[in-house]
């Protein structure tokens, strides 16, 4: 939760919101650590043979930033719907969040809605992001 309100200080999950997560039978969590702290996680919803998964969140502290952890842990949440038998995976990313936008885009999620005002308290849009996965079927 202190990388969580670090990083999303105003609009954070609640520790309710965080359990809850964690506990849902359709979600896939992964954790980087070093030293014993986190410096970086992310979190995938996607029912085994549904059709859409979601990136619920990708959390990646300011100092481990630059390295592609948040690169590899997309594309271990993209591998993990796909497993599961995803043909899309959406995500929400913040207007003024150029820098995550930039990463999505180049792991193929393409901008597809607006969602005007979605992060409170500040009132930053939310764009909507969404990857088609290549099917071989």
């Amino acid at each position: 939760m202190a990388l969580e309100k670090g990083i999303f200080a105003g609009d954070a999950w609640s520790s309710d919101t965080m359990r809850a997560e964690l506990a849902d039978p359709h979600g896939y969590y992964l954790v980087a650590t070093t030293n014993e702290a986190i410096v970086a996680y992310a979190g995938l919803h996607a029912p085994v043979a549904e059709p859409q998964a979601d990136i619920q969140t990708v959390a990646v502290a300011a100092e481990a930033r630059h390295h592609g952890l948040g690169r590899t842990l997309m594309q271990s949440l993209i591998t993990e719907a796909t497993a599961r038998g995803a043909a899309e995976i959406f995500l929400e990313v913040r207007a003024d969040n150029p820098v995550a936008r930039a990463l999505y885009e180049s792991l193929a999620f393409e901008a597809i809605a607006v969602r005007p005002r979605y992060y409170q308290p500040d009132g930053v849009d939310a764009i909507i992001m969404r990857h088609r996965i290549a099917s071989d079927r």
